[in-house]
C-alpha cells in the first residue's frame, strides 16, 4: 500500500536528522533509536527490526557509555577523532536506512548512503577540525568542551529527529546561524 507523501517525507527528515547526529557521537543515535523503538515510538524500516531488540539496546547502552567517556579522556579523544570519521559516516547510513520506511529499498539504501553520510560527514569534519584546534591552543584543556557540545547536540538532534522530526530543519537552521555568528565575532 503507497504511504501518503507526508510520512516519507518524515521519515526522511528524521534519518537526516539522526545521521547528522552520528557526525558528533557515532552511537548515541543509534541508542536512541533502539529505545524509541523499543517504546514503539518509531517505526523501523525492513530489515532493522534488530535495532529494538532487548540485547541491541542494552549493547548500544554500553557502546555509548564507552564513547561518551573515552571522549573526555586527553589523547584519546584526539585518537577517537580519527578513526571515528568513517565510523560516523557508515553508522549515519544505518541510522538513515532504519528509519526512512514505505519506499523502494533501492532508493532507500540511496538516501541513506547519499543524504545519511553525508549529513554524518558534514557534521563530522568540522567537529574533528575543532577538536584539533582546541587541542592546539589549549593543549587539550579546552576539549572536554568539545565534547560536551558534541554530546548535547546528538543528544538533542536524536531526540528531536525522533519526537519532532519536523522541528529539524530549524534546528539546523539555528545550529548554522549560532556558528556563523561566532564565527563573525571571531573575525571582527
Amino acid at each position: 500500500m503507497e504511504q501518503p507523501i507526508l510520512v516519507i517525507l518524515v521519515s526522511v527528515i528524521a534519518a537526516l536528522g539522526l545521521a547528522a547526529a552520528c557526525g558528533f557521537r557515532v552511537f548515541v543515535p543509534m541508542l536512541v533509536i533502539s529505545a524509541a523503538a523499543k517504546a514503539d515510538l518509531l517505526a523501523l524500516s525492513e530489515g532493522f527490526a534488530w535495532l529494538g531488540s532487548t540485547p541491541a539496546l542494552i549493547c548500544l547502552g554500553i557502546a555509548t557509555v564507552v564513547e561518551v567517556g573515552a571522549y573526555y579522556i586527553p589523547v584519546v579523544d584526539n585518537f577517537l577523532d580519527t578513526i571515528s570519521a568513517p565510523a560516523a559516516i557508515i553508522a549515519g547510513i544505518i541510522v538513515a536506512a532504519a528509519v526512512i520506511v514505505d519506499i523502494d529499498p533501492w532508493l532507500r539504501w540511496t538516501l541513506a548512503v547519499i543524504a545519511g553520510g553525508g549529513a554524518a560527514a558534514a557534521v563530522k569534519l568540522p567537529m574533528t577540525l575543532t577538536r584539533g584546534a582546541s587541542t592546539t591552543t589549549t593543549g587539550g584543556l579546552g576539549n572536554s568542551v568539545v565534547s560536551t557540545t558534541e554530546l548535547v547536540a546528538s543528544s538533542t538532534f536524536s531526540a528531536f529527529a525522533v519526537l519532532w522530526p519536523l522541528a529539524i530543519p530549524f534546528v539546523v537552521l539555528g545550529v548554522v546561524v549560532l556558528f556563523y555568528r561566532r564565527i563573525r565575532r571571531v573575525e571582527a
